[in-house]
């Protein structure tokens, strides 16, 4: 038997929390067996929140930054990193979990959304260090490959997901803006040398105010800068607010204010302005004082509002209600509990509002609970056109038959923070009239804008590394699968023009002889890909990081509607490799419904596969055939539980999550019993399959018995892991046998 690093396995955040309690004593018991260790560590929210602030915490409550030593451990060969969804935190989201920590006795600070001193400046920047998308970036150090598994997609197809008919005369359309947003504005450069930059404000005055100190460039990197002009964007938001009430849509709001942590909640905060113009207006005074920020949404003014004494709060209730009346009927992200599409910035992303959007006919749901068609309003038009592009397609040709259709693979482009628009410390609220611009060591302009009070400035840069081993993937994924695979990448946009530059240059160094590579502008991408789909065929989109984000939640939920399910891999640049769950987010109301009624609907296929793969890297890069056979046959085990369809149900009282780990878990001791690569590894799983098998009733009433009564977990961000495993482990049974595994 060989020795192996660790798989290192995540603890993230809400549904996959809760379900990693149920699976990784399985993992443990299974990879233990091949000398395959397996080590934890917590990216939650919560656990980036205490890493931050060990000062403030007494000795025994301190965490290691696991955040941080995975970040240095995926620039080494060996990582071997299975990455859970974790929570993309908003500032609500934030606020909340500090509440919660403080609650449980950790004396971490209060957010200060203002912050007065240095001190609070000091709180105020760890804090943004923990929020957003703030895990990604540090993990991602390589170019996504990202697919649904061929037992995946077999399977969709054979049980195909339901895609809405689109009604006749369908008013539906994308809106965006065709001027002063980032798409019309960008300017960008490939750097000729090294410079160590900086980023500053210059005043019409001429006085000088150095936003960012320190901006190390390389050689070679793609170097952008763009600007959201306030006045533009309001402009905008008015007129489809007009648009939306005189042609009897639903006015829905599409952005990525996790993802885009520093941008997208401005737009946002905009938007909620905008609609509630009056309200904002009428009581300025009163707003201002209870501290109220637009861009958390109308949640923040209803929570700051609900203290007040009856007659001040139901004055600003009554004119709440007079713009919902006045203006247009909103996209609903509850209607039972009345929460608008305006109510949080978190509530509706982008990538996983619109695909459902298509998916249900081009309809959202509205006040009274009904599909309706909707304004489906993008403020920057960078990749608004691919969206408006489906739903032109399914206006004219009907919905994607997910029994029929091709697959839409992705190669996308992330590696080194690769694109990453919005998430960082180069992204700016102007404050003053005047310019922004980029200076290089030698005190040249690199780029620059002229910019207002309130626009939005923000730089991002892509490295040449991270370019060329985006095109060695595109091209090795293309030969290795036989299928047509094009570059999103618009000639008259200023950064993907850089790229296409680069994209050329690198094709060149590969053998493409034989395979079909496109560059193709995203909306022409989108046509092309959605002509292909329709007639069955496959096309790999080949993808920057936005992109990435969008099309790997789009196609998978129209294909097999979820992107869960999608195998998510990273081939790390240092020859290690970090194995994703798919997209699908956290689930925060699948946590809801196990709290009231112990029943978790998670599904943990994602999970399965991602280990799947990492044992496969083992076993491939570290000599370890065990690892190998362990994970073809978990390949095995995900096929069987698709085929005998073990997937939770949403109902209580029926297979939940622990069930379908315990059939998983049954399915893998079968396949590796039964195969034939490894006689002692078949040996010794055969008694653990036997056993398993002659339990299964057993094992089944014994979850079912757990399920229909309220769970307490001791904390919603910050669960009690004792009290978690508990509840996700209640099979005596399961856990005997599982907990009995010896290592060979």
């Amino acid at each position: 038997m060989s020795n192996s690093p660790p798989i290192l396995y995540t603890w993230t955040d809400e549904a996959p929390y809760l379900a990693t309690h149920a699976f990784l004593p399985v993992v443990r018991a299974f990879a233990a067996v091949t000398g395959v260790p397996v080590e934890t560590r917590d990216i939650s929210l919560a656990g980036r929140v205490l890493a931050s602030f060990p000062e403030h915490l007494e000795a025994g409550q301190r965490v290691d930054d696991d955040l941080a030593g995975l970040g240095r451990l995926v620039e080494e060969p060996e990582a071997n990193v299975i990455k859970l969804p974790n929570i993309s935190a908003s500032i609500p989201q934030l606020k909340a979990c500090i509440a919660e920590l403080q609650a449980q006795g950790f004396a971490v600070p209060d957010y200060p959304d203002e912050p007065s001193s240095d001190a609070e400046r000091e709180v105020k920047a760890r804090y943004d260090r923990v929020k957003g998308s703030a895990v990604n970036p540090v993990l991602r150090q390589g170019n996504s490959d990202r697919r649904a598994p061929k037992s995946v997609k077999a399977h969709a197809q054979a049980n195909p997901p339901r895609n809405r008919a689109w009604p006749e005369g369908s008013s539906t359309r994308v809106a965006t803006m065709s001027e002063g947003d980032f798409r019309h504005t960008e300017r960008s450069l490939t750097l000729a040398s090294a410079t160590e930059a900086r980023i500053e404000h210059v005043a019409e005055d001429g006085s000088v105010t150095v936003l960012k100190a320190s901006l190390p460039l390389k050689a070679g990197e793609v170097l952008d800068a763009s600007r959201m002009s306030r006045s533009a964007l309001v402009t905008f938001l008015r007129r489809r607010l007009g648009e939306a009430k005189e042609e009897g849509l639903l006015f829905s709001l599409h952005l990525k204010a996790t993802m885009m942590k520093v941008s997208d909640p401005i737009i946002f905060g905009h938007a909620v302005r905008v609609f509630f113009d009056e309200v904002f207006a009428k009581h300025a005074e009163l707003i201002e004082e209870l501290g109220v920020d637009p861009n958390q949404g109308v949640g923040d003014l209803l929570s700051r509002i609900a203290a007040l004494p009856e007659s001040q709060r139901s004055a600003v209730e009554a004119d709440l209600r007079a713009a919902y009346e006045q203006g247009p009927a909103l996209a609903m992200v509850n209607s039972d509990k009345g929460i608008t599409n305006l109510h949080v910035p978190s509530d509706v992303i982008i990538d996983a509002s619109i695909p459902p959007m298509i998916r249900d006919g081009g309809r959202m749901w509205n006040a009274d609970g009904e599909l309706q068609d909707t304004l489906a309003v993008i403020p920057d038009s960078s990749y608004a056109g691919i969206y408006a592009a489906v739903v032109e397609d399914c206006q004219a040709h009907g919905p994607l038959d997910a029994s029929t259709i091709g697959t839409v693979p992705n190669v996308g482009l992330m590696a080194q923070k690769a694109e990453e628009y919005g998430s960082h410390d180069k992204t700016f609220e102007i404050e003053v009239p005047g310019t922004v611009r980029i200076v290089d060591a030698e005190g040249s302009v690199l780029l620059e804008h002229a910019v207002e009070v309130g626009d939005i400035w923000r730089a991002c840069q892509t490295k040449d590394v991270a370019v060329r081993d985006w095109v060695k993937l595109a091209v090795t994924r293309a030969r290795a699968s036989g299928t047509p695979a094009v570059f999103w990448l618009d000639r008259h946009r200023a950064h993907d023009a850089e790229l296409i530059a680069k994209v050329e240059a690198a094709l060149g160094e590969h053998d493409t002889e034989g395979l079909t590579l496109e560059i193709l502008a995203p909306v022409q991408a989108m046509e092309y890909t959605l002509a292909r789909c329709r007639k069955g065929e496959d096309t790999i989109s080949v993808t920057g990081n936005v992109l990435r984000d969008y099309l790997t939640d789009l196609f998978p939920i129209l294909e097999i509607g979820t992107s869960a399910r999608m195998l998510s891999i990273v081939p790390l640049l240092n020859g290690g490799g970090l194995f994703e769950t798919g997209a699908g987010g956290s689930a925060p109301k699948h946590v809801q419904q196990f709290v009231e009624e112990g029943h978790l609907r998670w599904d943990s296929l994602g999970e399965y596969m991602a280990l799947a793969a990492s044992l496969q890297h083992l076993g491939e890069t570290f000599d370890n055939p065990g690892a190998r056979v362990l994970g073809d046959a978990l390949d095995d085990a995900t096929a069987g539980y698709l085929e005998h369809s073990r997937s939770p149900s949403r109902k209580v009282n029926e297979l939940d999550n622990r069930g379908s780990s315990f059939y998983l878990t049954l399915y893998w001791a079968q396949a590796l019993a039964a195969q034939t690569a490894d006689a002692e590894l078949a040996a010794a799983f055969a008694p653990v399959a036997e056993a398993l098998a002659a339990a299964e009733s057993t094992i089944l009433d014994e979850l079912e018995a757990a399920q229909g009564a309220a769970q307490e977990l001791g904390g919603y961000y910050h669960p009690d892991p004792v009290r978690a495993a508990r509840a996700m482990r209640p099979s005596t049974t399961f856990n005997r046998v599982i907990d009995g595994i010896s290592p060979v």
